[in-house]
């Protein structure tokens, strides 16, 4: 799917260019095309390539999967093979107790899973396959190498594996290339971090055990590593997706070896080290950072929209990011057709239509999950909330509920709500 680029040195010229081919930028593209506008989308790798991840695929995730085509879920939860279905989530609070929350309440025969677990290599070769080249003009293993600022939107500079260059202009530009790419740190210098606010681990195992019986992701919130968790997700072809992540600046003050705690963990913890009894890492464990997000933020300017991980929209609770990054892909999308129908490509037009509509519809999700990571801080706390609602049905429904409704979330991070409960209210 890789289109040659014109050898001559004067920039063709594009409505739209997207940097970088993850989830963000594939979602971008599809919903550019669905809307008949030609665009360029450069990648600096070639798919399929991994990407380091906790491999969660949450409701958001299938929202958008079917607003660009229903057709795309049919596939995925057609094959097992690289597609599992999940129906819920099981946090361990820091006493051990686990607590399963289904993600539907009521759950009706034969109605579909809500997220599911695959690796990004399936993944996001599966999106990038996609692709319409109808109106995408697709540029793998091509390197961004300078953007430059124009009256009439950008001029993009690149360079493929082969060593031909390649230049753009485009009158909108679609940052989707990460927290470390060139878009987030040519245009959003304000929102830059010298260090990423969380890191993570991730290792591959086979033959871990004791999953649930409907794939239930698992967060461990463990002492040693408070506000962070361990994870176990479970994979296709019994595999999971082990990690452990942290706040960056928690690790630097207790000078915490995350790497060390995560294999220590699962070779001595006395309720997880049963289970890898008899497993064995399919893979090496990568590490990367996670620019989680706050809630609302200044994610564009004149001619450009920054998408994903390059505007720091991950999840701090939960530490998805695949959902986000393609909910504003597809937002930037339907924003840029605004745009060029309007013929406005100013700040103010583009923070009307894409980042007041992005956090419209994300930014108090993102803003909860902050809060509630901070009480995470204090492990009496969730214990509190885990022991009782392992009594309380009624309490269960509540977690349940508060995965599809903001307003119930919003309570958790209220000091009435813990009141209630120590008074069984």
């Amino acid at each position: 799917m890789t289109t040659a680029a014109n050898p001559s040195m004067n920039p063709i010229p594009t409505p739209v260019a997207i940097v970088g081919a993850g989830p963000a930028g594939a979602a971008a593209s599809l919903f550019l095309s669905k809307a008949g506008i030609h665009h360029y989308l450069i990648d600096k790798e070639t798919f399929p390539r991994d990407k380091i991840c906790g491999d969660g695929c949450s409701g958001k995730t299938t929202y958008v999967l079917r607003q660009a085509n229903p057709g795309f879920l049919d596939e995925i939860f057609a094959d097992e093979s690289r597609f599992l279905p999940s129906y819920g989530v099981r946090f361990v609070a820091p006493n051990g107790r686990p607590m399963n929350i289904p993600f539907y309440a009521q759950r009706q025969q034969g109605q579909r899973p809500p997220g599911f677990t695959s690796k990004r290599l399936e993944l996001d070769h599966f999106l990038f396959s996609k692709l319409d080249t109808t109106y995408a003009t697709i540029l793998q293993g091509c390197t961004v190498q300078q953007l430059e600022r124009n009256e009439d939107g950008f001029r993009i500079v690149g360079k493929q594996k082969n060593g031909s260059a390649v230049q753009l202009q485009c009158t909108l530009l679609i940052g989707a290339d990460g927290d470390k790419g060139i878009t987030r740190k040519r245009l959003l210098q304000h929102n830059q971090v010298a260090k990423a606010e969380w890191i993570g681990l991730r290792g591959y195992y086979t033959g871990v055990q004791g999953m649930h019986t409907e794939n239930f992701i698992e967060l461990h919130f463990l002492k040693e590593v408070l506000p962070g968790y361990f994870w176990i997700f479970p994979l296709p072809n019994g595999e999971a997706n082990v990690g452990i992540g942290l706040d960056a600046a928690v690790a630097r003050r207790k000078k915490i070896n995350l790497r060390e705690v995560m294999l220590q963990t699962i070779a001595e913890h006395p309720l997880i080290r049963e289970r890898f009894a008899q497993a064995q890492a399919s893979d090496k464990i990568y590490g990367w950072g996670l620019p989680v997000g706050k809630g609302a933020a200044t994610v564009s300017g004149d001619h450009f929209m920054i998408t994903g991980d390059a505007a720091s929209l991950i999840d701090s609770f939960t530490g998805e990011g695949i959902g986000n990054a393609l909910y504003s892909g597809m937002v930037a999308a339907e924003a840029a057709a605004k745009a060029l129908e309007a013929k406005r490509a100013d700040a103010a037009f583009l923070q009307q239509h894409y980042d007041k509509e992005l956090f419209r519809r994300i930014g108090d999700e993102l803003r909860i999950s902050h809060s509630m990571q901070q009480l995470v801080r204090f492990p009496w706390l969730f214990n509190l909330v885990v022991n009782k609602a392992a009594k309380s049905p009624t309490l269960q429904q509540t977690l349940t509920s508060m995965f599809a409704d903001l307003d119930i979330r919003a309570q958790l991070r209220k000091p009435s709500f813990y009141w209630k409960m120590l008074m069984n209210k």
